[in-house]
């Protein structure tokens, strides 16, 4: 693949990719009352448990967020190339911090609504006593599934901090160049073992940590833990870095399949000494542990650079469905969590097995919100809000009306 056509034509593999990391995040949360332990972290817990979905959760979650991160650096570089830093600021506040901002409210309302709903069911038609909640603070602020969206605002502001200062200091670009340099070097054939190191360390050096759940989620509280912003900075900053040197980025889809099969290898490594069994126990401290983490980072990047090159490889031209989920997954992401909840809390009354409430539940959330967005968003002011721009709605033709722009 020619680097200078990766920096030159819209990138439609990267697109999928990017909407297909969102979409996974709907079938990864439509599992977690399946998961054996489901009581102890979800709102509802099935009477049917499901080691099937816990092992398509763990694989999902192994690598979901790291490919999403790594693709947010690539294209809000893409972005601040083209847009200058001015405008690139008001293009992420109006796309990123204004949804966080405005959505977040009614999002966790719509979620406490299922919650109460949940509670009320179990307790035989009744609301049970409840005890006095906490005051909100920074440490337990309740970001729901929309953290990503705070990080990502934490990570472009760290980033154009990062930029100016580099411009200032290094007027002559030398350390710009070293820096170059030792990307170039990083991100040779065995660059997934060499970004696994610090995320690695970032988890096991937490005082608790949950090894099946992989990488802590920094859903809950203002201060993001130490190995979410290790992991999910330093992916953001390889997407970065691939933008910046479109060479990386085609060498990508070159060594898909070593990247996949180094991902096959380290999950299988992390199945292993985990025995194929999910807990809720916290990982120890000794060499066990240390070669999970080393493992489970290993094959977060792995997945992650194989499906980029698979994507470059096979994904290249354009496809009117994909790029309608690719703008689709956005809007289906940010609303879909409180619709899957009530839906498996509906589905906690019935004795139907997961293999049949699964696929039918998580059927109705995507039909849910896809049509939500059809009607609501696509062409409407809010899809120009998500999306940067409005599609426009088909005009008629002599002799018919025109097909429609997907």
């Amino acid at each position: 693949m020619n680097p200078s056509a990766l920096s030159n034509e819209r990138l439609h593999g990267l697109d999928a990719v990017r909407g297909f990391a969102l979409l996974l995040g709907v079938a990864l949360h439509a599992a977690m009352s399946y998961l054996p332990g489901a009581e102890l972290f979800w709102v509802v817990a099935d009477g049917d448990r499901s080691q099937f979905l816990a092992g398509g959760f763990w694989w999902i979650h192994s690598f979901r967020m790291t490919l999403f991160f790594v693709l947010a650096g690539f294209f809000g570089r893409l972005a601040l190339q083209r847009l200058g830093t001015r405008n690139f600021v008001r293009d992420r506040g109006k796309r990123i911090v204004l949804p966080l901002v405005s959505l977040w409210w009614p999002v966790l309302m719509a979620i406490v609504a299922v919650i109460v709903w949940n509670a009320w069911l179990k307790n035989g038609g009744t609301m049970p006593a409840q005890e006095p909640q906490p005051p909100l603070t920074m440490r337990n602020f309740p970001l729901t599934h929309l953290w990503f969206l705070y990080l990502l605002a934490i990570f472009y502001a760290a980033m154009l901090a990062l930029r100016a200062s580099l411009r200032m200091l290094d007027r002559g670009g030398h350390l710009q160049a070293a820096l170059d340099r030792s990307v170039r070097a990083i991100g040779g054939p065995w660059a997934p073992l060499l970004l696994a190191v610090p995320a690695a360390i970032a988890l096991v050096s937490l005082p608790i940590w949950w090894h099946w759940f992989g990488i802590p989620t920094p859903d809950t509280g203002l201060i993001p833990n130490p190995a979410a912003c290790v992991a999910y900075g330093l992916a953001f900053l390889g997407g970065w870095a691939l933008q910046r040197q479109p060479s990386l980025l085609a060498a990508q889809s070159r060594r898909w399949p070593l990247n996949l099969a180094l991902a096959i290898a380290a999950s299988g490594a992390c199945l292993y000494l985990l025995k194929l069994m999910p807990t809720t126990a916290p990982a120890g401290d000794g060499r066990i542990a240390w070669g999970y983490a080393f493992a489970y980072a290993a094959a977060g990047w792995a997945w992650s650079l194989a499906l980029i090159g698979l994507a470059l490889r096979f994904l290249g031209g354009h496809s009117p469905v994909r790029r309608y989920l690719a703008d689709a997954s956005y809007w289906i992401y940010i609303v879909h969590l409180p619709l899957t909840m009530a839906v498996q809390v509906a589905a906690s009354r019935y004795d139907a097995p997961w293999w049949v409430e699964y696929p039918v539940g998580l059927a109705l959330v995507l039909m849910a919100t896809l049509l939500s967005y059809q009607w609501l968003v696509r062409r409407t002011w809010i899809g120009a809000w998500l999306n940067g721009r409005r599609v426009p709605r088909p005009r008629a033709a002599a002799g018919g009306a025109a097909p429609e722009a997907a």
